[in-house]
């Protein structure tokens, strides 16, 4: 990725800004969004490399905007450390020498996502089964990170279902994902995967996802972010469902 064309270029650039966007009006979907459109034309593992930066400096912002950073780290680090424990057991198989198993598997999890959040109903996690559910749950989304670079399933379902207020699940969830962000930068560099040059054009990238969040905030304000979310989660799947035929033809 030494010498990327201008194409290329600006279709990175294009594609953090969308992402940024999405995350604007939805307050989630940066990493997910941009690992289903870099796949297009990038490998899973290139396009985790350049969502590092972008995606840990985004949820660092989220992550510092809410109110009870404490209460949830000490509430939900079974599943951080767990998920983090996962993420780096699996990057070997991202950072392998055949990239479409990682793409099949990066296409699958997009479009189970995409599908189980507009079609499931909303559940509830008892108080009771949290302790040994949280780093259950935690260590399946490590797995499914460290081969995928997708920090979402199953943990943004598990988070809803825990009955936060609003702030609070953002929060959450901006902890979750930086943390799987740390985790998964940690995994590629073990691995020698993360190069300079991906580095830089990975922090070159924070400047059109942090528009695209600006952006996004301003639009979440003009149309209904449920509306927005619905046809996210459908672009979403017909990009999984697109890079699943790709691969199997």
């Amino acid at each position: 990725m030494t010498n990327l064309s201008l194409f290329l270029t600006l279709a990175i650039m294009a594609t953090f800004l969308a992402a940024g966007t999405v995350k604007g009006v939805t307050g989630m979907g940066l990493p997910t969004f941009a690992m289903g459109l870099l796949g297009a034309f990038l490998s899973p593992l290139a396009a985790a490399s350049l969502l590092i930066v972008p995606s840990m400096v985004t949820n660092l912002w989220q992550l510092l905007a809410g109110p009870h950073l404490g209460a949830l780290v000490q509430r939900l680090w079974p599943m951080l450390a767990a998920s983090m424990a996962g993420t780096l057991a699996a990057t070997p198989f991202l950072t392998g020498g055949n990239g479409e198993p990682a793409k099949l598997a990066l296409g699958a999890t997009l479009l189970i996502y995409a599908i189980y959040t507009l079609l499931a109903r909303p559940l509830r996690v008892r108080a009771d089964a949290e302790s040994w559910l949280s780093p259950v749950i935690g260590l399946f989304t490590g797995l499914i990170a460290g081969v995928t670079g997708v920090f979402v399933i199953p943990a943004v379902p598990y988070l809803q279902a825990l009955g936060l207020e609003n702030d609070d699940l953002v929060q959450a969830l901006g902890l979750s994902f930086t943390t799987s962000t740390v985790a998964l930068a940690i995994g590629l560099a073990a691995q020698e995967a993360w190069a300079v040059d991906q580095l830089a054009l990975s922090a070159v990238a924070v400047a059109p996802a942090l528009i695209g969040m600006w952006l996004g905030q301003r639009l979440r304000r003009a149309i209904s972010p449920a509306t927005f979310r619905r046809w996210f989660l459908v672009a979403l799947a017909l990009l999984g469902a697109e890079m699943l035929v790709r691969g199997l033809a």
